[in-house]
C-alpha cells in the first residue's frame, strides 16, 4: 500500500489542458444558452433524462454535460428525476416495446408547456434498430417531438447547440 502511495505522489496529477477551441465554443454556447434560458424561463431549465430503449451511448455524453468541463449548471440547467418538475424532456434511444408505456406516462405527467427532444440516430429516426420485433423505431412514433439532435452519439457540445436551437 505504501509502494502505491509513494509511486501516485512522485507521479503527481497529470491531465490534459482543455483545448482552447473547445473552451472557446463552449464559453459561446454557453452564454448563449444561458439569456434564451433566463429570459424564457425567468429561472433554470428543469431537465428529465428518459432512456426508451439505447445502448448507453448518449447517456453517457449527457452524463459528460454535467462533468467539470462542460458544467451546464453553470449555464442555468438543471436534471430532475421526477417528470413533474421538468420543463424538457430528453429522450435517447429506439423506443423499446417495454418503455412504450413509461414514455406515454412521462410525457403525460410533464407540465404543460413541455419540449421533447430526441438525442441520437436511435432516438431521431430508429438508427441501427428501426422498427423490428423489440422496437417501435424513433420517439415521434410515440410522443410528439420538438427537436432532433443527430449524431451516434452527438458530443456533449452538440447537445447543448441542440437544447438552444430547441428554446430558440
Amino acid at each position: 500500500m505504501i509502494r502505491i502511495l509513494r509511486q501516485i505522489f512522485r507521479t503527481g496529477v497529470v491531465t490534459e489542458p482543455l483545448q482552447s477551441d473547445l473552451d472557446a465554443e463552449l464559453w459561446e454556447v454557453g452564454t448563449r444558452l444561458e439569456e434564451v434560458i433566463r429570459k424564457r424561463f425567468r429561472r433554470s431549465l428543469t431537465i428529465r433524462q428518459v432512456d426508451a430503449g439505447s445502448c448507453n451511448g448518449c447517456e453517457l455524453e449527457i452524463h459528460a454535460m454535467n462533468n467539470p468541463i462542460y458544467n451546464c449548471e453553470r449555464f442555468g440547467m438543471h436534471f430532475t428525476a421526477s417528470p413533474r418538475f421538468a420543463d424538457l424532456l430528453l429522450v435517447t434511444g429506439p423506443v423499446a416495446h417495454n418503455m412504450e408505456i413509461a414514455l406515454r406516462r412521462t410525457y403525460d405527467a410533464t407540465p404543460a408547456p413541455k419540449l421533447v427532444i430526441a438525442v441520437g440516430d436511435c432516438g431521431c429516426t430508429g438508427g441501427i434498430f428501426g422498427q423490428s420485433y423489440a422496437s417501435l423505431g424513433s420517439i415521434d412514433k410515440v410522443i410528439p417531438v420538438d427537436a432532433c439532435i443527430p449524431g451516434c452519439p452527438p458530443t456533449p457540445t452538440a447537445l447543448l447547440n441542440g437544447i438552444l436551437k430547441a428554446l430558440s
